[in-house]
């Protein structure tokens, strides 16, 4: 196996998640899921109930920059059941980031889930580097509303589009 190959020759792992906005937690999975698997899709999830920060085209267009250095990352979206995004794309995987004991029990029970509506599709649970372990994008995004400093807890490109969001709001 040469460095730059996957332990799984010719495998397609998904990392679905909102992405609103993407932090180095999620950058640091899909980072290291990127050489676990020959291929990872980043899928952001359509969700009609939910009002995001940033527009779809937005975290795409993020998702995008932050990975255009990984050619076996790709950046998609969808909506409905993951297991039958993940079956139409022909992954094999799904990833899950694990912070904390706290996300266990919603994530097993996903898994579980996902895993009696389609057996061939297994769940990799992936834990942020340490230093990554307390961030989500719900404190990020609270966190920056209040005024305090996300550097170094989203990739410089989020950090400046938070920025724009709030100059945007600002003038309204």
């Amino acid at each position: 196996m040469t460095a730059n190959s996957s332990p799984w020759p010719g495998r397609l792992a998904v990392y679905p998640g909102s992405f609103d906005p993407l932090t180095t937690g999620h950058v640091d999975i899909i980072t290291r899921g990127a050489r676990l698997f020959d291929r990872i899709i980043v899928a952001i999830l359509v969700n009609a109930e939910k009002a995001p920060l940033f527009s779809m085209a937005e975290r795409l267009e993020i998702a995008r920059d932050v990975f255009r250095d990984l050619p076996n990352v790709e950046v998609d979206t969808f909506d409905g059941l993951l297991v039958d995004y993940v079956k139409r794309r022909g992954a094999h995987a799904i990833v899950r980031g694990l912070r904390a004991v706290s996300d266990f029990e919603f994530e097993f029970q996903m898994a579980l889930m996902n895993r009696r509506l389609e057996a061939a599709i297994e769940t990799v649970f992936m834990m942020p580097a340490e230093q990554y372990s307390y961030i989500s994008s719900r404190l990020i995004k609270e966190v920056f509303a209040l005024g305090g400093r996300v550097s170094g807890l989203v990739p410089e490109m989020v950090e400046a589009r938070l920025r724009d969001k709030q100059a945007d709001l600002a003038r309204k």
